[in-house]
């Protein structure tokens, strides 16, 4: 099937892809920190957003979107200076963090029952998790540089081979992140009462997230 839409290397595609997902970034550090927080379903709301963010970008790489945006200089500025602004203002939000807000008992942590008063709920974190990947104009030139290699020039349906290669990327990331999804949980549960910790892991994760934003602005095209 993938053979006849002009798809070649696919092993390589693969590892390739492990290796990208190992590769830490502002959604590895929103998963980790959400599981930090909330336990294993407030990291998998996060991996979920993060994944349905990156379907934005497999659909605009199928329809053309993306080259849009890599050709054209202003949409390009406009969505980067979109997406750094959000990173800034999820960082912002992050370093604002109070000890309140991470109220869990260790006796929460440890059922992995959902979030005490204060923090957000599963919906809003995958929907943070989703704006967070959908405006990073970088991931949608990812998937325009990177995809192609694996296309031949001779595919009769080049914007199906895209799109089957970007959900395939995105199944393939979904055993990376999980990983660091539970390996954070298994870390917030071991931490027990310690939630002075989670605080300036939060709060060192929102300067994370203000650098990002920051990179990302002033990063050329």
């Amino acid at each position: 099937m993938l053979n006849e839409l002009g798809i070649h290397n696919l092993w390589l595609f693969i590892l390739a892809g492990w290796a990208l997902n190992l590769t830490p970034g502002p959604d590895v550090f929103f998963q980790i920190t959400q599981a930090l927080k909330g336990g294993l379903r407030a990291g998998i709301a996060a991996m979920l957003g993060v994944c349905a963010g990156c379907l934005v970008h497999v659909a605009a790489a199928s329809l053309g979107v993306s080259a849009l945006i890599a050709a054209s200089s202003t949409a390009f500025t406009v969505l980067k200076w979109i997406g750094a602004a959000y990173l800034v203002y999820v960082g912002i939000q992050m370093l604002r963090t109070q000890p309140t807000q991470n109220a869990m008992n260790s006796e929460a942590l440890c059922a992995d029952s959902m979030p005490a008063s204060g923090q957000k709920s599963l919906s809003g974190i995958f929907i943070q998790g989703f704006w967070t990947n959908a405006l990073n104009p970088k991931v949608a030139l990812f998937f325009l540089a990177f995809l192609p290699q694996f296309i031949t020039p001779q595919a009769t349906q080049p914007a199906l081979a895209f799109a089957a290669l970007g959900l395939l990327f995105i199944l393939n990331s979904v055993p990376i992140n999980l990983g660091y999804v539970l390996l954070a949980a298994w870390v917030s549960q071991r931490m027990g009462s310690l939630q002075r910790g989670l605080v300036w892991l939060e709060r060192a994760a929102g300067a994370l997230f203000v650098g990002f934003g920051i990179k990302l602005a002033f990063s050329e095209k």
